[in-house]
């Protein structure tokens, strides 16, 4: 969900549009056929978004055996980090290409995501993106570009939708909600988004207050504080793991517990909330892209991942990430090469129905968009996450309301 996903501002978006037109005039990088594919895997392993960019390293720590069980070639991965930082993201790109990268994976952050498909497609590179919902990006006509994540006007859709399923299993209707979101790109947009679509779903509730905060933000007081006299029945969330773990202990420390907390966005699943916080991380529901836990793909993924990491459990990151290299597995095993153009093509051709995360698996539609992607409930229980919805799959029953923070041992 980087999982992340900064909507680029009027200079990423004239930048794209100078890469497609050098795109245009450049040729693309041809790479001799034999051999792994070599793979560059650029993430946020260091920086402000560092716990989420190492998580989905995870996902691409089990894959190796997962890949080798489908019958899928193997896979050279090359590192790379842009310290949460969009300027560096866009250099690791063009290094690791110079460094012989036949393809491209990344990178969670959706302005990261941005500069680093502007560097694809100028230098033919295909990349494939595993976390960022920035509709930009599958919008500038881009020919080497691939996205198995949803846009932000499909997250937005599908987590309303899924709102009202969490409230239809409830039996219970809020009438008031408090926003809270990261004044980021990300943040921005998704407001912009909610209040748009809040009338076309009818939702039961009205936005008492919004509040917006820093990303990196090292103590968000005032604004539970805020949020407390709101007084509002749910918390609406749009943040990511650092500010989800300053939430948390503040809403404890103010002895204040909403009826419930749902986050569209990462954060309040991570395995670093989850371990850090104990019981107190119970009870908040993401409305995310996730995996369901009843498809067999999902289920070899749980064990790569137990035998590998035991203390962490199988998250959004990791999924998406892992299904990224699948997918760049599945079109070198159909293109036979690693010309650039030939990948290009076998991605845009890609077919995957055996899929793990949500929704009838993994197609392109001619913008390199999966539009099939869908959202699920998600709900912390006992240091796990268990899906609510959608009813195909869910494997468990929603608690609500949340247990009060000062009744929990």
């Amino acid at each position: 969900m980087n999982n992340t996903h900064m909507l680029p501002n009027r200079r990423h978006l004239l930048a794209g549009a100078a890469a497609t037109a050098a795109s245009l005039a450049a040729p693309a990088v041809v790479r001799a056929q034999g051999g792994p594919l070599k793979v560059g895997v650029i993430l946020p392993r260091s920086g402000f978004e560092a716990g989420i960019g190492q998580d989905c390293q995870r996902g691409v720590d089990i894959a190796p055996g997962v890949l080798k069980a489908l019958g899928m070639p193997e896979l050279t991965i090359m590192n790379g980090d842009t310290e949460s930082n969009v300027d560096t993201a866009r250099e690791h790109a063009e290094k690791l290409i110079s460094d012989g990268a036949q393809l491209l994976i990344g990178a969670f952050d959706s302005g990261q995501t941005t500069a680093i498909a502007q560097v694809a497609e100028q230098k033919g590179i295909p990349l494939v993106i595993n976390i960022a919902s920035a509709p930009e990006i599958t919008e500038q006509g881009y020919k080497f570009v691939v996205r198995n994540f949803p846009t932000v006007s499909m997250l937005l859709n599908d987590e309303l939708s899924s709102q009202k399923e969490v409230f239809a299993i409830a039996g219970a209707a809020p009438k008031t909600a408090v926003f809270m979101h990261v004044n980021d790109l990300f943040g921005t947009g998704m407001s912009k988004g909610l209040h748009a679509l809040l009338p076309k779903y009818d939702m039961p509730y009205t936005i008492a207050d919004e509040i917006s905060y820093d990303p990196a933000a090292r103590d968000l007081s005032v604004e539970v504080t805020k949020a407390k006299a709101a007084n509002a029945e749910i918390m609406i969330v749009v943040g990511r793991l650092n500010d989800a773990m300053l939430l948390t202990r503040e809403l404890v420390k103010q002895r204040w517990t909403p009826q419930a907390i749902l986050s569209m966005g990462p954060g309040w699943y991570e395995n670093q909330y989850t371990k850090t916080l104990g019981k107190l991380s119970d009870g908040p529901i993401s409305l995310v892209p996730w995996y369901d836990p009843n498809k067999k793909l999902s289920q070899m993924l749980e064990a790569a991942l137990a035998k590998t990491y035991p203390d962490f459990n199988l998250n959004t990151n990791h999924v998406y990430t892992f299904e990224a290299l699948l997918v760049a597995a599945d079109a070198y095993k159909r293109a036979g090469s690693t010309d650039p153009k030939a990948l290009a093509e076998a991605l845009h051709a890609t077919n995957i129905t055996d899929n793990a995360t949500i929704g009838p698996g993994i197609k392109f539609d001619a913008k390199g968009q999966n539009t099939g992607v869908k959202c699920g409930a998600i709900q912390n229980r006992a240091g796990k996450q268990v899906t609510i919805a959608p009813k195909a799959a869910a494997n468990a029953k929603l608690e609500w309301p949340m247990k009060p923070y000062q009744d929990r041992a």
